[in-house]
C-alpha cells in the first residue's frame, strides 16, 4: 500500500485550472482498482491518495500521468507501508 502526499507547488487559481484534469485521472485509477481514498488536505495545501500497486515504480508511473505533477502543480511524496492489522471491511479493498 501508498500513501502519495501532494502539496501544492503553485497557488490555488492554478490548481482550480487542472482540478477536472485530476479528477479524470483520478477515475481512472478508482476503476482500475489502484486508488483506494483521496481527498484535499485541510488547510488546503495539497491532498492525500490511498492506493495499492504492486511496487514503487507502477506508483511513480501512475502519478506521471497526474495533469498535477504534468504541470508542476503539486509535489509528491509517496509512503509505502505494509497493513499489518487492519478492519474486517478494509481487508476486502486489499483483494
Amino acid at each position: 500500500m501508498f500513501v502519495i502526499n501532494l502539496t501544492y507547488q503553485k497557488n490555488l487559481s492554478e490548481v482550480e485550472k487542472h482540478l477536472e484534469a485530476h479528477i479524470q485521472f483520478l477515475d481512472k485509477y478508482y476503476a482500475s482498482g489502484h486508488f483506494i481514498a483521496s481527498g484535499r488536505k485541510n488547510p488546503r495545501t495539497g491532498g492525500i491518495i490511498l492506493a495499492k500497486a504492486a511496487d514503487l515504480a507502477e506508483i511513480e508511473r501512475i502519478i506521471s500521468e497526474d495533469p498535477f505533477k504534468i504541470n508542476e502543480i503539486a509535489s509528491y511524496d509517496i509512503i509505502e507501508f505494509y497493513p499489518t492489522k487492519l478492519s474486517k471491511a478494509f481487508e476486502k479493498v486489499l483483494k
